[in-house]
C-alpha cells in the first residue's frame, strides 16, 4: 500500500513541475500508513487538451502521361483501333487525323522504331567513301598494332604480310578497326577473321527474311595469330567493322574497347524514291553462333572509353603521318632531380618549372600533346593482363 502511494505521489509531483502546479503534500510520517489511517490524496487539477499539430493536406496523386512508344506497346490490336477511332471523332483539329496525316504518322513511327533498320536520304547514300591506309607497327617489343584500314580486296593480303613479318610471334596484338570506314561487304570481314579464328568455325551467318535463306560463313584456314588480341572500335564503326569485332569476341575472347558502335551489321537495299530521295532498307541481318546482338543496336565494347569522334579523328590522323606510335601512347617522363644533376650542380625540376613560367608569360604555351586514350587503355589492359598471370604462376 504504501509502495503504490508513493508511486502516485511521484507521478502527481511530476505532472505539477510539467503544468507549473504546486505540489502534492508531503507524507510527513510512514507511521500513518502503518496504523491503518488513509491520508487523503490531493486532487489533480484537471489537464487541458493539447490542440493537435495542423497536418498539409496529402498531395494528389497525378499520374504522368506515358511515352509514346510506351504506350503504344501498352494496348491491344483491338484497343488501338478503337483509340484511333475515337481520336478521329473527339480531337479539336479532326484534319490532322484525315487518312494522309495518319499515314505520314505511321511512316515517321516506324522510322524512329527500326532506328538503322531504315532511313530515307534526300539522295542516294552509298557515297565513294575515302580510303584508310592499313598500318602495321609495334608498340613494344611485343606487342604488336595493326590498323586495318578500308575492307578492300588487299586488306587480308595486307595483315598476311604483317603477320609474316614478326619474327617471332608478337605476345600480344592490338587489331585497330576505327578508321575502317563503313561497308557492307561481309566475305571480306570474314576473310579478316579467318587470320584468327580456328578453322571450321561458323563465323556468322546472314539471313534474308524475304528471300528465306541464309548464308553461313566460316573460318576454312589454319590461323595465322594465336595470342591475346585487343580489338579498338569507335562511333563510326559500323557494318563489317562491327563485324569483325563481334567475331572475334565471341570466338576467341578478344577484349573490345571503345564506344558503342553504330549497328548498321546489316545487308542493305536502296529504293528510289520521288524527286532523288532514296530508302535504304536493311534486308539481310548478320547473326552470331552465340546470337550476340549487333544489329541494330551496336556493339558496346568490353571497356567503354568515350572519346569526342573529332578528336579520334584527329589522333588517328595525326598518328598515320608518323613512323612511331610511342608518342601518342606513352607520357612523357617529367623532368626529376637525378645524381648526375647532383653533381652538375643543376635542378631539371626547377628549370622545367621556370621554362613554363616564361612561356605562360610570353604566350608561348605549347598544346598539350595528342594521346590516343583508347590505345592507351589497350596497353594497359595487356600489361595488367600479364601482370595478373605473372602472379598467378608463382
Amino acid at each position: 500500500m504504501m509502495t503504490r502511494t508513493i508511486v502516485f505521489l511521484s507521478l502527481a509531483a511530476s505532472l505539477a513541475a510539467q503544468q507549473n502546479l504546486p505540489e502534492p503534500s508531503k507524507i510527513e510520517s510512514p507511521s500513518q500508513f502503518q496504523s491503518g489511517s488513509s491520508p487523503t490524496a490531493p486532487t489533480a487539477p484537471a489537464l487541458k487538451a493539447t490542440p493537435p499539430v495542423a497536418q498539409p493536406p496529402p498531395k494528389p496523386v497525378v499520374n504522368e502521361s506515358l511515352a509514346p512508344r510506351e504506350a503504344a506497346d501498352a494496348v491491344g490490336e483491338e484497343e488501338l483501333k478503337g483509340i484511333i477511332e475515337t481520336l478521329r471523332a473527339t480531337y479539336v483539329r479532326p484534319a490532322e487525323l484525315e487518312e494522309p496525316a495518319l499515314s505520314r504518322a505511321r511512316l515517321q513511327g516506324l522510322l524512329q522504331r527500326m532506328g538503322n533498320g531504315a532511313r530515307i536520304y534526300a539522295g542516294p547514300s552509298q557515297t565513294a567513301a575515302e580510303t584508310q591506309p592499313f598500318r602495321a607497327a609495334m608498340l613494344s617489343n611485343d606487342i604488336a598494332y595493326v590498323r586495318v584500314g578500308s575492307l578492300g580486296p588487299d586488306a587480308a593480303a595486307n595483315l598476311d604480310t604483317a603477320l609474316d613479318s614478326y619474327k617471332k610471334p608478337p605476345g600480344a596484338l592490338v587489331l585497330d578497326l576505327r578508321a575502317t570506314p563503313p561497308n557492307s561487304d561481309f566475305e571480306q570481314a570474314a576473310e579478316i577473321c579467318r587470320r584468327f579464328c580456328p578453322k571450321g568455325r561458323i563465323l556468322f551467318s546472314i539471313k534474308r527474311t524475304r528471300a528465306n535463306d541464309e548464308e553461313v560463313l566460316t573460318s576454312r584456314m589454319d590461323p595465322r595469330y594465336r595470342g591475346p588480341l585487343v580489338v579498338l572500335v569507335d562511333g563510326d564503326t559500323a557494318g563489317s567493322g562491327e563485324v569483325i569485332a563481334a567475331v572475334l569476341r565471341t570466338h576467341l575472347g578478344a577484349y573490345v574497347i571503345g564506344s558503342q558502335t553504330r549497328g548498321e551489321a546489316a545487308q542493305f537495299e536502296e529504293i528510289a524514291l520521288e524527286k532523288g530521295r532514296v530508302l535504304k532498307v536493311a534486308v539481310g541481318e548478320v547473326t552470331l553462333p552465340d546470337a550476340t546482338p549487333v544489329f541494330p543496336g551496336g556493339l558496346r565494347p568490353d571497356l567503354v572509353v568515350e572519346v569526342p569522334q573529332e578528336k579520334t579523328d584527329e589522333v588517328l590522323f595525326a598518328a598515320q603521318q608518323e613512323k612511331e606510335l610511342a608518342q601518342f601512347v606513352t607520357e612523357s617522363e617529367r623532368a626529376r632531380m637525378n645524381e648526375a644533376a647532383l653533381v652538375a650542380g643543376t635542378n631539371p625540376e626547377t628549370d622545367a618549372a621556370i621554362e613554363a613560367q616564361r612561356k605562360k608569360a610570353s604566350g608561348e604555351s605549347a598544346k598539350p600533346p595528342l594521346r590516343d586514350v583508347v590505345l592507351q587503355r589497350a596497353v594497359d589492359y595487356i600489361t595488367a593482363v600479364r601482370i595478373v598471370e605473372s602472379g598467378a604462376r608463382k
